[in-house]
């Protein structure tokens, strides 16, 4: 396991140049590929779908996608994605009826499955599955749109996880998506995060290089 990965999310890229776009941000040293995906229902937005996805793999883009649902309910349109190309799937406990059976049927078709939390929801759930997933995705935000401000007090819920998956003995990523910016990815690291999911501070920045060179400056 990579000892840290730099995931830019596409919900703050140029959605006219997306290939373009995912290609710069990978060539600039990111590692995976995030998606937010929103129904509009589950959390109040409403992004993008598999067709995406989809789109990408035909372009040529062959890097890991990230893919964060943020939809109810879960099971069908994570088999969409997968079928479109997604490496990875996490999605919220609350938003399916039967956590146990949506974490295998990811699997069964092949793909990682991470669980996703947001910053009100207790980390006690994890206890049941963590030695079923490949990642926990700590939300630092409440979900639905981007740019937020991170929430300071999602620090002690990172450490609180990381000690969990070290006692586990199992190797999975713990993620972090909010707020991650400059100011802020040091700290998401120092608390034990391996995975950083930044949107506007990568997309938004007038170098993607020295914006992702500057989050492993302040990783490291």
């Amino acid at each position: 396991m990579k000892e840290s990965i730099i995931a830019p999310s596409i919900l703050s890229s140029n959605f006219g140049r997306l290939t373009e776009e995912v290609n710069s941000v990978i060539d600039a040293g990111a590692d995976w590929i995030h998606f937010d995906v929103m129904d509009n229902h589950y959390v109040p937005n409403l992004t993008i779908g598999p067709m995406v996805c989809e789109s990408l793999r035909k372009d040529g883009i062959k890097d890991f996608i990230d893919v964060h649902l943020m939809i109810e309910p879960v099971d069908k349109l994570a088999e969409s994605f997968i079928k479109a190309g997604a490496d990875l799937i996490s999605f919220h406990p609350e938003a399916t009826s039967n956590i146990n059976k949506t974490i295998e049927k990811i699997k069964e078709m092949g793909c990682k499955v991470g669980l996703a939390i947001n910053p009100e929801t207790s980390t006690d759930i994890l206890k049941d599955y963590l030695m079923d997933i490949d990642l926990v995705l700590l939300m630092s935000v409440n979900p639905g749109f981007g740019g937020q401000k991170f929430i300071i007090e999602v620090l002690e819920k990172i450490k609180l996880v990381r000690s969990m998956i070290d006692a586990c003995d199992k190797e999975i990523y713990l993620e972090v998506d909010g707020g991650i910016n400059m100011d802020t990815i040091q700290s998401v690291a120092n608390a034990g995060a391996n995975v950083f999911v930044a949107g506007s501070a990568i997309f938004g920045s007038d170098n993607y290089a020295n914006t992702i060179k500057h989050f492993r400056e302040k990783i490291s």
